[in-house]
């Protein structure tokens, strides 16, 4: 036997009819309304023939012309179209109505005709607007019922709870958390998750708790109240809290901070207590709440003096919720964000959030292990070297990585390639730091040659300098808002050195000084390099007290509280120093890459016509004008073997 589906209620073949009824009131309105428009010249016309019975001025306007029903004939319309249109006369032959303008005049035209012709027609003077039932409804009815459907759809929609039952406007406090249990098919678990081993360690030992607290219990230990997941965008936070609702075997409620947001006042801390009070029911659980800032921004920092906020309210009763009388509680909760700088730090403490556990961006072996999950289900060649990809990409989260396994193999799709080679996945990464390739565009000649002049100059400077980044390639051709680049694989580092940052200034001010020793001029193009100079020089200067002129001084404030304040933390003569130390750190290292460049003018050339010729090279075209490079360069050397 079929067993019967419950239909849902559909309402809307109600909301159809009631739709089809104002639209049929609306006609009827305007159909069969008493009084139909005439001008003053047919008023006059009609009143010269005898044909109007009486009249009544309305609130000294608008005029009420009743006809004669006995003395009006019917042949004098038919052949007087001019003055009465026989449309209007076969729908309401007694009634109309005009408007005028000075009623002295009209009153004394009036008397003219009726002395003139002879006339009893009457008169009469109304000011108050008369009402009837019928005449109320057809003016304010339909308004009113409309606002009532309004209301009862406005009700039904905000009052439907988040499991789709119910549709009352009382179940607008309850929460929206959605609830996995065991009988949910969660496919995530931990192996899913790569290069977040630290991460992964103390998140399973939460799992572990949840699932046998006795080995924590009898050697005294308690249940963590929370764990706070931090780090950049895309580093994987919400996948781990998905592997624990895969892996844990109690029930996970999952939801956003936004969900605890209304327009109503008191539906956030009426969720937060309806979604702890179903956690106890469950306990023990984990609740997961992604992107907590939204109701976990520090107190007091943007509110107007005497309003009621209704975030503040949220969250102070997630505080109490979390810790305080009567909340001992099997109850984990697992929170996400990456603007931990702007938490409350009541809510950071320990007995709320007990771990703070960071995911940073992936170092090189993670990242290894991030592209051999992104690259199971990948047709891939042979050549394809996993650790030439996780060298090639410093500073990539696990979802950039994603997306550069999933643009390779579109490109490789794209190339009717029946395997992905390397060269997809390069130009995968191209594609995302770089943007879409502009081959097409227009480029004067004078400009391609300055273009091709301006990247060698970078490529030049990185070869011969001990510690700038090694090359992997220089191209002209556009991609994205640049007309040229050059693609370097920046060193892993945990710490830099004033020298090595000095190196990276020069190679990138190498640009604009190969224009100038070049073409005697310079042009906007170096943009993106002057803009990165200043904000290394910045540094070194004002962040990691590498100017011997400002001393072992940092005015970096890593709590984040600068935002909220428009006073600097140093003086105006301090401000003057930090700018004449900038200044001076660029303007050293811009006449040493001009120094290195007319040095190397002829090797310089011969690139940028390199450059113009084939529009992309790579690290063997600079061995062959420049030679070996001068400094170890074991990275460059895997470079060179795996291009």
């Amino acid at each position: 036997m079929k067993k019967k589906v419950k239909k849902k209620n559909n309402f809307f073949w109600i909301y159809a009819v009631i739709f089809v009824i104002f639209i049929g009131i609306f006609f009827f309105k305007s159909t069969f309304s008493n009084y139909r428009k005439i001008d003053q010249d047919t008023f006059f016309n009609l009143l010269s023939k005898r044909l109007i019975k009486k009249i009544i001025v309305q609130h000294r306007e608008i005029v009420h012309v009743y006809l004669n029903k006995e003395l009006f004939p019917k042949n004098i319309i038919k052949s007087n179209h001019n003055f009465l249109d026989d449309n209007k006369f076969r729908v309401n032959p007694l009634k109309y109505e005009f408007e005028i303008g000075d009623l002295q005049f009209f009153q004394k035209k009036f008397e003219k005709y009726k002395e003139k012709y002879n006339l009893n027609t009457l008169i009469e003077f109304k000011n108050q607007q008369e009402y009837t039932i019928t005449k109320f409804f057809f003016d304010y009815g339909i308004f009113f019922i409309l606002l009532i459907i309004f209301w009862i759809f406005l009700f039904r929609r905000i009052g439907t709870h988040a499991s789709g039952a119910g549709g009352q406007i009382f179940n607008i406090g309850k929460s929206k958390a959605r609830l996995f249990d065991e009988n949910d098919n969660i496919k995530i678990t931990f192996k899913d998750v790569a290069g977040l081993e630290g991460a992964k360690e103390e998140v399973q030992e939460i799992v572990e708790f949840l699932r046998d607290p006795n080995k924590y219990t009898k050697l005294g230990g308690k249940i963590p109240k929370g764990a706070l997941l931090i780090g950049p965008p895309g580093t994987g936070k919400t996948l781990l809290a998905k592997a624990v609702a895969g892996e844990a075997k109690v029930p996970f409620f999952s939801l956003s901070g936004s969900d605890f947001v209304e327009m109503f006042v008191g539906v956030g801390a009426s969720r937060v207590r309806d979604l702890f009070e179903k956690a106890k029911e469950k306990s023990p659980c984990i609740i997961f709440i992604d992107e907590i800032d939204a109701i976990g921004r520090a107190r007091g920092k943007s509110s107007i003096a005497g309003s009621n906020d209704e975030r503040e309210n949220t969250l102070n009763q997630l505080l109490t919720e979390m810790d305080g009388f009567g909340t001992n509680t099997n109850v984990i909760v697992l929170a996400a964000t990456n603007r931990s700088d702007i938490l409350d730090k009541a809510l950071l403490r320990p007995g709320r959030f007990d771990r703070t556990i960071s995911v940073d961006s992936p170092e090189l072996n993670e990242r290894k292990e991030i592209f051999r999950v992104h690259l199971k289900n990948l047709v891939l060649s042979n050549k394809v070297d996993i650790d030439f990809l996780a060298r090639q990409t410093p500073g990539f989260s696990g979802a950039d990585i994603a997306n550069v396994c999933n643009e390779s193999a579109l490109i490789a799709a794209r190339k009717n390639r029946e395997k992905i080679v390397s060269k997809d996945f390069l130009d995968a990464i191209d594609r995302i730091v770089g943007g879409l390739e502009k081959k097409n565009k227009i480029i004067k000649p004078n400009e391609k040659k300055r273009i091709a002049y301006h990247e060698a100059g970078h490529a030049t400077i990185s070869w011969l300098l001990e510690h700038a980044s090694p090359l992997v390639k220089v191209t002209i051709v556009p991609r994205g808002k640049s007309l040229g680049s050059a693609w370097y694989l920046p060193e892993e580092r945990q710490l830099t050195t004033p020298e090595q940052m000095k190196d990276e200034i020069c190679a990138l001010l190498a640009g604009r000084s190969a224009e100038e020793i070049i073409f005697r001029s310079v042009s906007t193009g170096a943009l993106n390099d002057l803009e990165k100079v200043t904000k290394q020089a910045q540094s070194m200067v004002a962040i990691f007290g590498l100017n011997e002129r400002i001393g072992n001084i940092s005015y970096y404030d890593s709590t984040g509280q600068n935002e909220f304040t428009f006073s600097k933390p140093y003086s105006e003569k301090t401000a003057q120093i930090i700018d004449e130390e900038i200044s001076k750190i660029i303007s050293e290292q811009y006449q040493r890459a001009k120094v290195i460049l007319k040095n190397n003018e002829k090797k310089l050339a011969m690139l940028a016509n390199e450059l113009l010729e084939k529009e992309v090279i790579f690290r063997d075209d600079l061995k062959k004008i420049f030679g070996e490079r001068p400094y170890p360069d074991e990275i460059g050397d895997m470079l060179r073997k795996t291009v």
